[in-house]
């Protein structure tokens, strides 16, 4: 009888890390997942907070252009706020449009203005709309216009707001596939124990001593799992990052433990979960029914 424990025991070893690198695998795609869900909002926000936003000036007083500059700058929507002289402005359109100033016309036609970056939550044609109002009733006399890129923040808004939606439903999905897929990966590993369980109980061991070795091993094996597929993300973020300076800028420390946290329980308790219940379940079959 021990002999059979033990040989049963040696075959079901390969499917633990059958069991363990599968899951490992499905626990790294749902990270990934988690990881695009948590910096989506934050990537979306960077491009808007890259959008500049131009107040013309009619006025040419240094005092009164600083006082603007002021004004604007105390906003709770400005980031970031700079005075454009008429020579900047010159620079900034031959980088926009690639060309050089003087192959088009001898004199600088652009006004100065005052060009600021404002905060995300801002950047929608709405806000915009009524910052340029009070800017308006405040400086009419000295701010000949406010602009933007009208269509790239209708754009980005709308896009923004839809993928949101659709990467949340996706999520969603592949969160129920991934929990089935662990599911059933650890199912299949216990299956090659289902004699072993029962041979147990045929010879008088109580259901908690048939399921508390196991249990513990679903524990271990969940930790090595989730260990794997956090190193693994790891991993891809740092190359990501190593590729794409913008994601590291925008990185957050703290949410990136909360993932890596959340991957090694989820990872533990389905497989405490689906090992736990594989073994009552075979422990509740009878001998004929296990072949």
């Amino acid at each position: 009888m021990a002999e059979t424990g033990k040989a049963s025991l040696r075959r079901s070893k390969p499917n633990y890390i059958y069991s363990i690198v599968g899951v490992s695998l499905v626990l790294l795609i749902m990270g990934v997942m988690g990881w695009v869900l948590l910096n989506f909002s934050r990537v979306g926000n960077s491009f808007k907070e890259d959008i500049r936003i131009s107040a013309y000036l009619r006025t040419q007083n240094k005092d009164t252009i600083g006082k603007i500059q002021q004004y604007i700058a105390a906003q709770p929507y400005a980031k970031d706020v700079k005075y454009i002289d008429k020579e900047q402005a010159k620079l900034l359109w031959n980088k926009d449009n690639n060309e050089e100033w003087g192959k088009i016309l001898d004199y600088n036609p652009l006004p100065e203005s005052i060009d600021f970056y404002a905060r995300a939550e801002y950047v929608n044609t709405d806000s915009l709309n009524k910052i340029s109002a009070s800017l308006m009733a405040v400086y009419g006399n000295q701010i000949t216009d406010l602009q933007y890129p009208q269509v790239l923040v209708s754009s980005l808004t709308e896009k923004t707001r839809v993928f949101g939606i659709a990467f949340i439903v996706v999520s969603v999905l592949l969160c129920i596939i991934v929990i089935f897929s662990i599911d059933n990966t650890i199912r299949l590993a216990m299956f090659s124990n289902r004699f072993l369980i029962k041979t147990m109980q045929m010879v008088g061991a109580t259901r908690g001593f048939i399921a508390k070795p196991m249990d513990i091993r679903a524990i271990i094996n969940g930790l090595i799992s989730a260990s794997i597929s956090v190193l693994l993300l790891f991993g891809l973020i740092t190359w990501l990052e190593s590729l794409i300076p913008q994601l590291k800028a925008i990185r957050d420390i703290e949410l990136n433990l909360i993932l890596f946290g959340g991957m090694i329980l989820l990872g533990v308790a389905i497989s405490l979960f689906s090992t736990h219940r594989s073994v009552i379940k075979y422990l509740k079959m009878k001998l004929d029914d296990l072949y």
